[in-house]
């Protein structure tokens, strides 16, 4: 096929840092160009125009917010801290409304800038195991 389609490592995260339930992030496979259909944005028509427009030119689909398990990353961070911070935050993630209390937790204790650069060596992980897997070149 020629020289792999090379895409920008920040438009690939940029996309799977704001995934959500309504959303599905697409590389264009002819442009190399960031394509999303959202459920909730999006008329039926502007839907059916993305969609035809990729399904001409060949897509890659990019992980869903599902497939990126952000819990699973707060989960891995809370275990990478000392006590007694492992404990407080291990309990914070415990049932409904986890996300807006591990937030509030990581505040209180400090460690709110540690976990956002956790959370951007993560995704930055996954972008990049993406690409690979998707044998993509990409350039930051």
């Amino acid at each position: 096929m020629g020289e792999k389609l090379k895409v920008k490592l920040s438009d690939i995260i940029l996309a799977m840092e704001t995934a959500d339930q309504y959303t599905e992030n697409f590389i264009d496979a002819e442009t190399g160009e960031l394509v999303w259909i959202s459920d909730m944005m999006m008329s039926p028509d502007e839907i059916e125009e993305v969609a035809s427009q990729l399904d001409e030119h060949g897509f890659y689909r990019l992980p869903t917010s599902f497939d990126i398990r952000e819990y699973d990353m707060m989960e891995e961070f809370v275990y990478s801290l000392p006590e007694p911070a492992q404990s407080r935050l291990e309990r914070a993630i415990r049932g409904k409304g986890a996300f807006r209390r591990f937030h509030d937790t990581i505040c209180q204790l400090g460690v709110d800038s540690q976990w956002y650069e956790y959370q951007e060596s993560e995704y930055r992980k996954k972008a990049i195991e993406w690409c690979e897997e998707n044998e993509l070149e990409y350039e930051e």
